[in-house]
């Protein structure tokens, strides 16, 4: 019975993709087994036997007979463009034309490498604030639910006494009581809505700009765009991909619609004779000293470099960035907190003092 429920399980996970964690340590025994002299095939089928994820087992088979077919090994990870964006794909086609694709490989892991921990950075800064606001609504929900309705019967006889507040108290305190049912669909439906509205394309592009002008997060979010697009034009640079398709994988990894939009325009303006720094220069999405870096190493032909080291700035930049907004949200979220139960609370003691006042005056 307890194998039969195993086994439905792991048949359970098998539907599912390749992680992120999966594609790093694909490639990072890819790079040790090539560097290694052990041949493409060999080392696909290695890792293949190797790998829990069966459709991800599937996959790497896939890139073996495709390359025993004639095709290379760029070629055969273009097929799969769900497991292997055109970053990944780029910089093992240029890796094949230089004949260094162990070397590459290690660059492709540890970019992936920054990649995760930035994501994982990111995600740890939201955790404090989320535990923090659930902390709120179930603070005001038992409050309104199971601390006010004792109070109710003090306040019986004597309506026409209580201040609006407290009146709007007894009344959200009756809903949620009588109406609960109502609340968590409504909830849900409204988290539901704002998901979908996001993923539409009018959604995301309204998302995408909130994220750059809402206080605090606009601070993060444009660190997080800044890194990721330099450290990626970094990269490819460096592995002698073409600029244009540099900047036309830049522009779909960035992450956020604004950013993409402008590393299109940019693309457009590098085809028409203009210099990156130049065409960086009409949009604000770009700090100037930025810009006036790229265009020393535009100058200088020192264009991968510069972006190495702006990159690795900002990326320090996000780290700090991020110790920073989650101390600044942490007392935000706490006040909002306090504020709350400070309402509720005088909410329900003044109309006490208020009738106890009246009934000394008697």
């Amino acid at each position: 019975m307890n194998e039969d429920i195993i086994s439905k399980i792991k048949h359970f996970r098998v539907e599912f993709g390749p992680s992120r964690k999966d594609i790093l340590s694909f490639t990072n025994q890819l790079a040790v087994m090539v560097r290694a002299g052990i041949s493409i095939q060999d080392t696909l089928e290695s890792i293949a036997s190797q790998i829990e994820n069966k459709k991800f087992a599937a996959v790497i088979m896939d890139l073996k007979q495709r390359i025993e077919s004639g095709e290379s090994l760029s070629q055969a990870l273009g097929a799969h463009p769900e497991v292997f964006n055109n970053l990944y794909v780029n910089m093992v086609a240029a890796a094949e034309i230089s004949g260094s694709l162990s070397k590459m490989l290690d660059k492709l892991a540890e970019y992936l490498d920054q990649e995760n921990e930035t994501r994982s950075q990111v995600k740890g800064a939201m955790v404090y604030p989320i535990i923090i606001a659930v902390m709120a609504v179930s603070v005001t929900i038992f409050l309104l639910c199971f601390v006010l309705p004792r109070f109710v019967k003090v306040f019986e006889g004597h309506e026409d006494l209580l201040p609006t507040p407290t009146k709007i108290l007894i009344a959200s305190s009756v809903f949620l009581r009588n109406f609960w049912f109502l609340v968590i669909p409504a909830i849900g439906a409204a988290v539901g809505g704002f998901l979908f509205f996001i993923n539409t394309k009018e959604g995301r592009i309204w998302w995408d700009k909130m994220k750059l002008i809402i206080p605090v997060i606009k601070t993060l979010c444009r660190s997080l765009y800044i890194t990721r697009s330099l450290h990626t034009m970094g990269v490819l640079t460096s592995a002698g991909v073409p600029i244009l398709d540099t900047i036309s994988i830049t522009a779909h990894i960035s992450g956020n619609s604004q950013y993409k939009s402008m590393w299109l325009d940019v693309q457009n303006d590098v085809k028409q004779g203009k210099k990156i720094a130049s065409s960086l220069g009409k949009f604000n999405l770009m700090p100037a000293n930025v810009v006036q870096m790229i265009r020393s190493g535009e100058d200088s032909g020192t264009m991968a470099e510069v972006l190495g080291d702006i990159a690795n700035f900002y990326g320090r930049e996000l780290r700090t960035v991020i110790k920073t907004v989650t101390s600044m949200i942490e007392p935000i979220m706490i006040i909002i907190m306090g504020v709350l139960v400070g309402f509720i609370a005088m909410s329900i003691i003044l109309p006490i003092f208020k009738m106890s006042s009246l009934v000394a005056a008697k």
